[in-house]
């Protein structure tokens, strides 16, 4: 997985600022805080509270273009609807590039930085939380699928995402009203190169505990016959039955771990 490497070292070099998504009690009560200042308003529709959320928190002037998209569903045991509200802000990475005289050297990265963010809506307690910055390429919004990984009875988080010619794949579950990063995986590499790597994500009965297991399968990218944009372009991934890795949930952990 050298190239998988490669793409975490400039992730790291260009967005140092970004920490990791587990926290302590003590960050989670301060999360808890912050979606009580700020996203509690319960005038209008989800779409009207989630825009006038969405601008006041990341500072969005009213002449920006972005994507505002919102997807439902059950990510909790307290049986009322949630919400994943995904947000892009391309013309904004453009400008930024512009601003800063480095525009050729930006396009040539991807504009990799955080302009794909996501915000949870929690139905229970009617509020949204503050943003979880998903950091890379800008011309690729963020896919979000949901799956049951937890629990039967409602649904956790998935998100995809590229990284210049890779795609990456966070998982995400709800604990104490909260989207924690749970696993992380590429599913492939190397797009519109010769030297290419991709993987097959499955769950099964968990092993360890109550979760379901995180299998990692052996797959091939098929290559694309005519000229391709590598950071939008979605290519074809076959996966086989060769099993590489199963990861299991740690619940001390509070993330999917690999027995050694």
């Amino acid at each position: 997985m050298k190239h998988l490497v490669v793409t975490l070292i400039l992730m790291t070099s260009l967005l140092s600022g970004c920490g990791e998504q587990n926290q302590s009690v003590s960050e989670e009560t301060k999360d808890e805080q912050e979606t009580e200042q700020v996203g509690h308003s319960d005038e209008g529709t989800l779409e009207e509270r989630a825009k006038r959320h969405v601008e006041l928190a990341l500072g969005i002037p009213g002449n920006e273009k972005y994507t505002l998209k919102i997807y439902r569903e059950n990510l909790d045991a307290d049986d009322k609807q949630d919400a994943v509200i995904v947000v892009n802000r391309l013309e904004y990475a453009l400008n930024e590039a512009v601003r800063q005289g480095n525009t050729a050297k930006r396009a040539e990265l991807g504009f990799i930085g955080n302009y794909n963010c996501f915000f949870f809506y929690d139905g229970g307690l009617d509020k949204i939380s503050p943003k979880i910055d998903v950091p890379s390429t800008p011309q690729k919004e963020l896919d979000v699928a949901f799956h049951h990984i937890s629990s039967d009875q409602y649904k956790d988080i998935v998100i995809d995402f590229r990284v210049r010619n890779s795609k990456f794949r966070e998982f995400y579950f709800v604990i104490n009203h909260t989207p924690r990063k749970v696993f992380q995986q590429q599913v492939f590499d190397g797009l519109g190169i010769t030297n290419t790597e991709a993987y097959g994500i499955a769950y099964e009965e968990g092993t360890m505990s109550s979760q379901k297991d995180i299998l990692i399968l052996k797959a091939e990218m098929k290559s694309p016959s005519d000229e391709i944009d590598v950071f939008t372009f979605e290519p074809e991934i076959i996966v086989g039955k060769e099993l590489l890795y199963r990861f299991f949930y740690h619940p001390k952990l509070g993330k999917y771990a690999i027995r050694k």
